[in-house]
């Protein structure tokens, strides 16, 4: 059963950093695609934030310089890395898998599997 469960949200301050973790299960994680997304009520769907595959990895430009992504093989985890955050970055965080070695997924609907997602709270 293919499982992500993400962890490290919280309430931080403006100006501050988090590391959202998504850990993995229940696939070979070297053959698949992660990715973070984010969902805020009352705010227009976006796509990928960051992106991370056997082949590299990519942020989305809206959040280059502050939000960064990284694997880890050997836990089958991925980390989402940010800082400077804003009041606009609070939201519902959540990774996403597919299979493939690629980074140019950047819908939601190109990835198989989600988790349940971490709230993110920054307070102004």
């Amino acid at each position: 059963e293919v499982q992500l469960v993400e962890s490290g949200g919280g309430l931080v301050q403006t100006g501050g950093s988090l590391r959202l973790s998504c850990a993995a299960s229940g696939f070979t994680f070297d053959d698949y695609a992660i990715a973070w997304f984010r969902r805020a009520p009352g705010k227009e769907r976006e796509g990928a934030l960051c992106i991370s595959s056997v082949d590299g990895r990519h942020c989305a430009e809206s959040v280059q310089g502050r939000f960064t992504i990284a694997r880890d093989s050997a836990k089958n985890a991925v980390y989402l890395q940010m800082s400077s955050l804003e009041p606009e970055d609070t939201a519902l965080y959540y990774c996403a898998a597919r299979s493939g070695a690629g980074v140019y997924w950047t819908e939601r609907y190109h990835y198989d599997y989600r988790g349940q997602g971490t709230q993110v709270t920054v307070s102004s």
